[in-house]
């Protein structure tokens, strides 16, 4: 088959193409972007990491308060790069060859490669132990039955996104209303001692980071979408929406059951009728896994644009699921945490250095120029993020923690500043940024025509 062959079956599959070099279909809109993001958002990950954005001792309205600001952030960033990823109609890590060119992109495309792995596994074992719980039964079936889901609907991206959009969106919408209208009819404590957030800025950091995790996967699917606009409200509004509703769903549902020593998901189950409604919502998070399966096949064709998505699909589906019956995930989790730190201050980079850029000129082709100088500002704000608060390892990780609480102490950081680690990190980034590119912006300007 010629490569014209090639795309104009892929056009008429209406389905993602299957190497970089076809074109991606541009079938998508606000309704179906709105959908997607929404339903990503929708995702037991949230609920349970609401123990740590608790503010033990304080008012439950400041919690509750750090969950819509971290949310608004967060969500504001991620439609930067789904806009990006619209306007270019290329997948994320292509687009970032427009800031760091071809070959340095490399280096964020392995980290990406790293954490949707990663992320894919946890994934995997959410949805597994969750079931297991609820079904009182062992969990490694459910962890097969979870891999071989989301690898399937991985090789079908767009047909599985409209699904979403329409329907599963829906179901999890029900599910997560009648477990709010539950919880928020408890008698509610005016203040909470299950918790773990030290200040209000550090309680929206953990807030803040979920929709920057999916920054890096944002233009995998976005290039689908027809206009920036739609792309932009459409990420921005459905992971922020859904972002508030998961957190406060799992900060009410500590405070109405968590003084019997439960943990979220045991919360939840405690609810009449909470065991179908945790069942939905395992379902739904099928499409987290999936995405991240997805996006791990898109990312390495940054690296080989020919390589066909769905072997890579393939692959990563097995050792995703590999990986979740055989490694202890929960170890891990920290060092998903790290990865997901390095693309914090990539995000600030990004956002100032597409927006200097005039329309049309940012350059993501095989020969787009090396540009060394843009990993210093995203160095440097990881390094200011590890400073104001060092990603935690215990056992043989310790000396990472430990390196960087001796470089606070050299520096007279206090180590319970209260300060938000991403804010510090993207205004680094971003400054460094913009310094470096603004006087190539005012030479152009002044140039004449």
């Amino acid at each position: 088959m010629s490569t014209s062959d090639a795309v104009r079956a892929s056009t008429t599959r209406g389905d993602a193409p299957l190497t970089l070099t076809e074109p991606p279909p541009r079938s998508l809109g606000f309704g179906d972007t709105l959908g997607l993001w929404g339903n990503l958002g929708v995702s037991l990950l949230l609920p349970v990491a609401a123990v740590f954005v608790v503010l033990p001792g304080r008012p439950l309205a400041e919690t509750l308060g750090a969950v819509v600001v971290g949310a608004v952030i967060g969500a504001l960033l991620l439609g930067i790069g789904a806009a990006a990823g619209a306007r270019e109609g290329v997948p994320a890590m292509v687009l970032l060859r427009g800031l760091l060119g071809r070959r340095t992109s490399w280096l964020p495309t392995a980290f990406n490669l790293v954490q949707c792995i990663g992320w894919a596994t946890f994934e995997i074992v959410i949805i597994a132990e969750a079931a297991s719980r609820v079904l009182d039964a062992p969990r490694w079936p459910f962890v097969l039955a979870a891999g071989v889901l989301a690898t399937l609907m991985a090789l079908r991206p767009l047909g599985v996104v409209r699904i979403l959009a329409r329907y599963a969106i829906w179901a999890a919408a029900a599910a997560v209303v009648y477990l709010l209208v539950d919880v928020l009819s408890q008698p509610l404590p005016d203040t909470m001692d299950a918790g773990v957030a030290t200040s209000f800025w550090t309680a929206t950091d953990i807030v803040i980071a979920l929709p920057i995790s999916w920054f890096p996967l944002a233009a995998d699917y976005t290039r689908h979408v027809r206009s920036g606009r739609a792309a932009f409200a459409g990420a921005s509004i459905g992971y922020g929406l859904a972002t508030m509703v998961m957190f406060t769903l799992g900060v009410l549902a500590l405070a109405a059951y968590g003084s019997g020593g439960f943990d979220v998901i045991d919360a939840l189950l405690a609810v009449p009728l909470g065991a179908l409604a945790v069942l939905i919502l395992v379902s739904v998070e099928l499409d987290e896994a999936f995405a991240n399966l997805y996006s791990t096949a898109v990312s390495a064709q940054n690296v080989v644009g020919r390589l066909d998505r769905r072997v890579a699909v393939l692959v990563v589906g097995a050792l995703a699921t590999l990986l979740a019956l055989s490694f202890d995930i929960v170890a891990y989790e920290p060092f998903l945490f790290l990865i997901g730190a390095v693309f914090v201050p990539l995000v600030g980079v990004f956002a100032v250095a597409y927006a200097l850029t005039p329309r049309g000129a940012w350059d993501t082709s095989d020969t787009a120029r090396t540009r060394p100088a843009l990993l210093l500002p995203w160095a440097a704000g990881f390094i200011a993020y590890q400073l104001t608060l060092p990603t935690f390892f215990g056992g043989p990780g310790s000396g990472w923690t430990a390196w960087w609480a001796a470089r606070q102490a050299d520096l007279g950081i206090d180590p319970a500043n209260g300060w938000s680690a991403s804010l510090i990190s993207l205004a680094v980034a971003a400054t460094l940024t913009a310094l470096l590119v603004l006087p190539g912006v005012l030479r152009r300007r002044r140039a004449p025509r």
